[in-house]
């Protein structure tokens, strides 16, 4: 077998490309530098074997006047330009990936075609002796009619490598793209997938995506903002508002201190105020549980403090109770009792108003009083 092979070394340049392509399918991604180190040799082995054949890749092959042998001959020098291109694709991947990871992916298949145009028209010059200059007019007129019928797919593929440089998002950050919200799961020369919390894929073109407004909600990769809105009527004096939503952000311990929650005036209109509580969490995976918990503490200090939310657009009249009477009124303990009964109740509450870390009640200590609790918070220890 050994002796066939040296007689025959066009055969044998064969048998190496064959033995490329089952190698680099027999070894795992996992040992991707190995692949790379078996392709280096076998491309070398391949050249050293050709030059010394005397088949230069640069030359038309010389045996003309033996056709089979010749067009074997023909077929290896060819096949040397695109193994070298499929080489160079792979060293080229190999260093990109190493200094920008997959985000790189894109520009790397962009050079690897352009690697190859050149080596088929290295071939198509060197090997087969074609005038150039033609081919080259020939493939101008060519890329310009398909550029034409393609200009959609181009817009997109330009606008990824726009996406892929300045690098707006990247894999596994939680994005919005003129609001449509989801995890980037892949990002190729046509178009951005997300994936959106219900677990459905959306398809974003790139060009739509290069002109879009983009919130990235992973940077910084350690908080992400959470907010929400309530509307109040607007005969409630705002500072009584603001005193009942910071007792709600200090009730929520799940919210970072640094930067700290803060309330603010949205808006002003006849039919109601709008208050805004905002903040930030450790956690993407936080946010829904933090808003819900927000509304809750929202308005149940409200509530405390006799004051009611309203949908936009919902006038509610300014309440005559008391505020005793309106706190009964909040409480689902007292919602047996008739009316009467509740108004005699509140008469004979008392207001008792305890700073922070005063004792109420002492360890084991019973009172003969009913406390209800208007509003406040408790630091555990």
């Amino acid at each position: 077998m050994l002796s066939f092979l040296a007689e025959h070394p066009l055969i044998c340049a064969l048998v190496l490309i064959v033995i490329d392509l089952v190698l680099w399918r027999l070894i795992g991604m996992n040992h991707h530098n190995w692949k790379l180190f078996v392709r280096l040799v076998i491309f070398s082995l391949f050249s050293l074997l050709l030059f010394n054949e005397g088949l230069n890749p640069m030359v038309p092959a010389p045996f003309v006047d033996n056709v089979p042998l010749h067009l074997a001959a023909t077929g290896l020098q060819i096949g040397w330009w695109l193994f070298g291109a499929r080489t160079l694709t792979v060293l080229i991947g190999a260093a990109m990936m190493q200094r920008v990871g997959h985000t790189g992916r894109l520009l790397q298949d962009l050079l690897g075609a352009l690697i190859f145009l050149i080596a088929i028209i290295a071939a198509l010059a060197y090997v087969l002796d074609l005038p150039v200059k033609g081919v080259l007019a020939t493939s101008g007129a060519l890329a310009i009619i398909v550029g034409l019928a393609l200009q959609s797919t181009l817009s997109d593929v330009f606008s990824g490598i726009v996406l892929n440089t300045t690098k707006p998002y990247q894999l596994d950050d939680w994005i919005a793209i003129d609001g449509t919200e989801g995890r980037v799961i892949d990002i190729d020369w046509r178009a951005t997938r997300l994936q959106t919390s219900q677990g459905s894929m959306i398809v974003i073109p790139n060009s739509l995506a290069a002109k879009a407004k983009i919130t990235n909600f992973s940077r910084p990769s350690d908080m992400f903002g959470v907010s929400i809105s309530l509307q109040v009527s607007p005969h409630v004096r705002p500072q009584v508002v603001i005193d009942a939503l910071e007792r709600a952000m200090q009730g929520c311990r799940t919210l970072l201190n640094h930067p700290g929650p803060k309330v603010a005036i949205k808006g002003s209109s006849p039919d109601g105020v709008e208050y805004e509580i905002s903040g930030f969490v450790a956690a993407m995976s936080e946010k829904r549980t933090v808003s819900n918990q927000l509304y809750d503490l929202a308005y149940r200090h409200l509530r405390a403090s006799g004051v009611n939310l309203q949908s936009s657009g919902e006038s509610i009249p300014t309440s005559d109770l008391s505020r005793p009477r309106a706190l009964i009124d909040s409480s689902p303990i007292f919602s047996t009792l008739r009316q009467e009964e509740k108004e005699t109740f509140s008469q004979n509450m008392t207001l008792q108003n305890f700073r922070a870390g005063e004792k109420i009640l002492g360890a084991g200590e019973v009172s003969n009083n009913l406390f209800i609790i208007e509003s406040g918070w408790s630091r555990s220890r």
